[in-house]
């Protein structure tokens, strides 16, 4: 697991290795991660956006933005927390992923980023 906590807001990430996938005649390394978004600050915060930067050892970069996250925009209230879980593909038995949160503060109405510590992607085999 990895973790940061930042403008009040604690991210922890713990990745996983989910399998092979064969797409498009190509295998790829399947990926999963479970976030949980803990809000340390005294103020009710709501998750807007996110964005990443996927890396390979191929030397690929991916750049996904989106609202929410798995479809929702949490709203987290001083000392709740929200865990969600999700993943992706690399063509790749090694890689890693960063990236942030927007989020808006209900009591001062300002957006602010909250930045997801790097964390790394490797199957198990790969290993030394």
């Amino acid at each position: 697991m990895v973790w940061q906590i930042s403008s009040g807001i604690k991210i922890s990430v713990v990745p996983s290795y989910e399998g092979n996938y064969l797409q498009n005649n190509r295998l790829h390394y399947a990926f999963g991660y479970q976030i949980t978004i803990e809000n340390l600050s005294d103020d009710t915060v709501q998750l807007e956006s996110r964005h990443w930067d996927i890396y390979d050892s191929l030397h690929h970069k991916d750049e996904v933005d989106g609202e929410g996250v798995v479809g929702l925009k949490p709203i987290l209230k001083p000392g709740t927390s929200f865990t969600y879980q999700s993943g992706c593909l690399l063509a790749s038995t090694y890689g890693a992923m960063q990236g942030h949160y927007t989020l808006i503060n209900f009591s001062t109405t300002q957006r602010f980023q909250v930045d997801v510590p790097l964390f790394k992607l490797c199957v198990p085999f790969a290993l030394n």
